[in-house]
């Protein structure tokens, strides 16, 4: 996992935190936008995971050049 992967989910997770907190104390509404954008980061996270995943199993597929017997 790259370093912009943990900081995007970390700052996912502060989000959820934080919106909960809000959500207990002034009330859902205040924290709708707060959910949805720490939403709006995990799904960013999962495409990037994704995205690696793929790049790696691609490169593995190839097939190296050398003598064939």
């Amino acid at each position: 996992m790259k370093l912009a992967d943990v900081l995007i989910l970390s700052l996912a997770l502060a989000l959820i935190i934080i919106g909960i907190h809000q959500s207990m104390t002034v009330g859902i509404g205040y924290s709708y936008s707060i959910f949805m954008f720490a939403v709006a980061l995990l799904f960013w996270f999962q495409i990037r995971r994704n995205k690696q995943a793929a790049e790696e199993k691609e490169s593995s597929t190839k097939k190296k050049p050398g003598r064939k017997r």
